[in-house]
C-alpha cells in the first residue's frame, strides 16, 4: 500500500510539472499582448454597456508602442453630401444635327469628326436641283423686270405727245411692277439657299446659275458626329444626318440617384464632378433636371447636371462621380482614416485607449470623409484618445491571439 500511494504521489507531481510548462508555452507565445473581453473595470465613461460587453482589449509593451500613434478624437466640420455615379454626354441643347434643306447629292465635305468649326463654316456641298430651278427663275424674273422697266420709259415719253393712250401706259405700269414682285419673289427664294445679297446680284449680272448648295454650320462647337460623304444622295430631315455639331463649352452630367435621396435635390444646386480620366481633376455645374419618373426595377431617379467644361477635356461616356451639398455643414467627432479599420465582418472600427497602454476595440458609425479624417456618428466623443496609426496593427494583433 506504502507503494501504492508513493506511485500516486509521483504521478500527480509529473501531471502538475506537465500543467506548469503548458501555461509557460503560452506565456511565451503570447508574450507582452494579452487579450481578453472587456469587463466592467475596463469600462470607459463614454462606452455604453454594450460596445463594453462586446469589445476586446490589446496591451502593447513599450517596443510594440512605437508602431501606434495616439491622438484624442477632434471636432470637425462636414459638409452635408450626397454622392452619385454617372456618365458625361453631350448637352444636346446646344448641340444641332446638320441636315441639308433641300434634297440633292453631296458633292464635297469640309470638316470631319473632332474638328473646331465656327458658325458658317462650310460643312458639305450638294448638287441641288431646286436650286438650279430657283437661280434659273431668278435670271428669268430680273430679265422681263429690265424689259417692263424699258418699256416702261419708252412709253412715257410717247404718253406726253399723245401717241399712245392712257390705257396703255397704266397697262405697261402693271406689266413692270408685276415684273418687280416677281424679282424680288425669285430673290427671296434664292436667299433662302443661304446666297448672300451679293452672291444674287453676281448672279443676275452673270445671267449664270449654279447648281452648288453651301451647307453651314448654324452654330460654333465641334464636329461630334459625320455621316456625310460625297455621292451620298441626302433629303431634308432623313436620318441620320450627315454632320453634328456640338458646342462643348458645357456638357451633361447624367446620374441614376437612389429613390430614398432624391427628395434632398433641388434645380439649380451646385454639384462637384470628377472623372476617372483626369484624376485630381474637378469640374463645377448645377444640377437644370429631375427626371419625374422612378425606374421601377432599378427605383432609381435621372438627376441631369449642367459640367462648365471650359478646357474641353470631358468627353461624351466618360465615367463620372458627382457630389452635391444638400444642407448646412455639421460639427461632429473625426478620426485620421488610418485611424479607423473595417473588420472582416464588415463593421467599422477604432481602439480607444485611457493608458496609452491598454487599447479597446469599438465599433462606431461613420459618415463621410473630408481632408484625410473619417467623420464619426457614433461610437466615440471628443476627447478620447484613439490609436490614428497603427489601428490596423492592433486589429491583426487580435486577432492573431484569438487564433493562438
Amino acid at each position: 500500500m506504502a507503494l501504492l500511494e508513493k506511485g500516486g504521489r509521483i504521478r500527480a507531481a509529473v501531471a502538475a510539472a506537465g500543467l506548469a510548462g503548458a501555461a509557460a508555452f503560452l506565456v511565451w507565445q503570447v508574450g507582452d499582448i494579452r487579450l481578453g473581453f472587456a469587463t466592467n473595470d475596463t469600462k470607459t465613461e463614454h462606452s455604453s454597456p454594450e460596445t463594453a460587453r462586446d469589445s476586446l482589449t490589446v496591451d502593447l509593451s513599450e517596443t510594440q508602442l512605437a508602431w501606434v500613434r495616439v491622438e484624442p478624437v477632434r471636432e470637425q466640420t462636414f459638409p452635408v453630401e450626397k454622392e452619385a455615379v454617372g456618365t458625361i454626354q453631350f448637352n444636346t441643347e446646344v448641340s444641332t444635327d446638320v441636315f441639308t434643306p433641300y434634297p440633292g447629292r453631296i458633292i464635297g465635305t469640309f470638316a470631319r469628326i473632332g474638328d473646331d468649326v465656327k458658325r458658317g463654316a462650310t460643312l458639305f456641298t450638294i448638287d441641288s436641283p431646286d436650286l438650279l430651278q430657283a437661280e434659273s427663275t431668278l435670271i428669268s424674273t430680273a430679265g422681263t423686270r429690265e424689259f417692263t422697266t424699258r418699256n416702261l420709259a419708252r412709253l412715257k415719253e410717247l404718253y406726253t405727245t399723245r401717241a399712245i393712250s392712257q390705257k396703255d401706259l397704266d397697262q405697261v405700269t402693271s406689266d413692270q411692277q408685276a415684273a418687280e414682285g416677281a424679282l424680288r419673289a425669285a430673290r427671296n427664294s434664292v436667299r433662302l439657299f443661304g446666297k448672300s445679297e451679293d452672291e444674287i446680284d453676281r448672279i443676275i449680272a452673270q445671267r449664270m446659275a449654279e447648281s452648288v448648295l453651301v451647307v453651314p454650320s448654324p452654330i460654333s462647337g465641334r464636329i461630334t458626329a459625320r455621316n456625310a460623304a460625297p455621292g451620298l444622295y441626302v433629303q431634308p430631315g432623313n436620318a441620320p444626318a450627315p454632320f453634328t455639331v456640338s458646342d462643348i463649352e458645357s456638357m451633361w452630367m447624367l446620374a441614376n440617384v437612389a429613390e430614398t435621396d432624391s427628395p434632398a435635390y433641388r434645380l439649380g444646386q451646385a454639384v462637384q464632378v470628377s472623372v476617372n480620366a483626369l484624376p485630381g481633376r474637378t469640374f463645377y455645374g448645377k444640377i437644370t433636371k429631375i427626371g419625374e419618373l422612378v425606374d421601377p426595377t432599378t427605383r432609381r431617379v435621372l438627376v441631369r447636371s449642367e459640367i462648365a467644361n471650359p478646357q474641353h477635356e470631358l468627353k461624351s461616356g466618360m465615367f463620372a462621380n458627382f457630389v452635391i451639398t444638400v444642407g448646412q455643414p455639421v460639427t461632429s467627432p473625426a478620426v485620421p482614416m488610418d485611424g479607423v479599420v473595417r473588420e472582416g465582418d464588415g463593421t467599422m472600427t477604432v481602439w480607444v485607449t485611457a493608458d496609452r497602454r491598454r487599447f479597446t476595440r469599438r465599433t462606431v458609425k461613420i459618415g463621410s470623409q473630408r481632408n484625410g479624417a473619417r467623420q464619426i456618428l457614433e461610437g466615440v466623443q471628443p476627447g478620447e484618445l484613439v490609436a490614428t496609426e497603427g489601428a490596423l496593427f492592433l486589429s491583426n494583433s487580435l486577432a492573431s491571439g484569438a487564433r493562438s
